[in-house]
C-alpha cells in the first residue's frame, strides 16, 4: 500500500514538478502544460462524494485560480503532489461550506420567519453587539483582520494567510489567540 501512494518514482509528479519550478521562472509553456495536465488530475480528486457532479467542474476552476495565485510559494525541495492535494482540499472544503452555508441559510429563512426577531442586532441585544465591537476595537489591527476575516466573514485560514502574506499556521494562531482575549475580555 506504501508503494502506491509513493510519489518520489512517478513520472507524472515528476513532471509537474520541473513544470512548477519552469512556470515560477516565467516559461508561459511550461505554465500552461502544467494547468492542462492538473486539471484532470484534480477533477477526479473532486468528485467523489459530491452531491451534485456539476461542482467538481466549478471547484477545479477554483483550484486552478489558488494554484496561479500560489505557484510562487511551491517550494521546488518538497514534492508537488502533496502541495496541490492540499490545495484542492481546501477548495473543495471552501465551496461546500459555502454552499451548504448558503442552503442552510435560506431553508432558515424560509421555515422560520421569527429567527430574526431573536438576532444579535434586535434591539434587546444591542448592548451586547456593542461590548462586542468595543471588544474588537481593542485589539491590534491586524489581529482584527485576521479574526474578521475568518470568524465573522467565515473565510478559510489559508485564505486569510493569501490575504494577510502570512502563513497558514500564524494566522491560526493569530485567530485563536484572539478569540481567547475577547473571551477574556467579555468575560
Amino acid at each position: 500500500m506504501g508503494i502506491a501512494n509513493d510519489d518520489s518514482q512517478n513520472p507524472q509528479t515528476d513532471s509537474w514538478e520541473e513544470l512548477a519550478i519552469l512556470s515560477q521562472s516565467g516559461d508561459k509553456r511550461a505554465y500552461r502544460q502544467l494547468l492542462s495536465e492538473i486539471a484532470p488530475y484534480i477533477k477526479v480528486r473532486i468528485s467523489g462524494g459530491l452531491a451534485n457532479p456539476d461542482w467538481s467542474e466549478e471547484i477545479m476552476q477554483e483550484v486552478l485560480i489558488s494554484v496561479h495565485k500560489s505557484l510562487k510559494s511551491y517550494c521546488a525541495d518538497r514534492p508537488f503532489k502533496p502541495w496541490l492535494n492540499a490545495i484542492t482540499q481546501f477548495r473543495r472544503t471552501d465551496f461546500l461550506r459555502k454552499h451548504y452555508k448558503n442552503k442552510s441559510a435560506k431553508e432558515a429563512s424560509q421555515e422560520n420567519t421569527d429567527i430574526f426577531s431573536n438576532n444579535v442586532t434586535h434591539d434587546s441585544h444591542a448592548g451586547e453587539l456593542l461590548d462586542i465591537e468595543k471588544a474588537l476595537g481593542k485589539i491590534p489591527d491586524k489581529q482584527r483582520k485576521i479574526f474578521k476575516l475568518m470568524k465573522i466573514e467565515g473565510y478559510s485560514a489559508v485564505e486569510v494567510a493569501e490575504e494577510m502574506d502570512m502563513s497558514v499556521s500564524a494566522v491560526k494562531v493569530s485567530a485563536h489567540r484572539t478569540a481567547g482575549k475577547l473571551k477574556e475580555m467579555l468575560g
